[in-house]
């Protein structure tokens, strides 16, 4: 076991992940949970999640099994370290603001068409609300207070971009 891995955003995403399920996941298990779930609102590199998995098991985060013939998947659970680690990161508030990271809003900055910004990027926000709300209204009864909070948080963060795109094409 190695001498306490220092842990980072993309560590509680996948002990976070992986005590929402409570079992076992692979690394492409993780990558599945993460493009349906946390992957609207955070970016993960594949690299780091596929190489998370192992660090965190090292420093007693996690458990980890290895399949015993044929592909010799690594299986991964969160051990009671893991869910101390991930339970005291979900009382500590962030001490930072969200970053923008818009590359619509980057051309704009750079002199980019505000009109042909505004329309392309507004129709890439409702596509997002679209799938959104059909989630909310395909899960909204069988997903957690929590999850669901999250997933208005998105809906209305991408309406706002509407409107704010929708502004941008007004003052042209």
């Amino acid at each position: 076991m190695q001498a306490d891995p220092r842990l980072t955003p993309t560590s509680y995403i996948v002990l976070g992940l992986l005590d929402l399920i409570s079992g076992e996941a692979t690394p492409y298990d993780l990558k599945q949970m993460l493009a349906g779930s946390v992957g609207n609102f955070w970016t993960v590199q594949h690299s780091a999640l596929y190489a998370e998995p192992e660090r965190l098991a090292a420093g007693g985060y996690l458990s980890e099994r290895r399949e015993e013939s044929g592909r010799r998947r690594r299986f991964y659970a969160i051990t009671d370290e893991g869910r101390a680690a991930v339970d005291a990161w979900r009382r500590q508030m962030p001490t930072e603001t969200a970053q923008l990271r818009d590359p619509g809003v980057l051309k704009l900055f750079f002199g980019g068409d505000p009109a042909a910004l505004a329309a392309h990027q507004t129709s890439l926000h409702e596509a997002k609300l679209a799938g959104y709300e059909a989630l909310r209204a395909q899960l909204a009864d069988r997903m957690p207070a929590a999850q669901l909070r999250a997933l208005e948080v998105g809906i209305a963060f991408e309406r706002a971009m509407i409107a704010i795109w929708a502004d941008v094409r007004a003052a042209g």
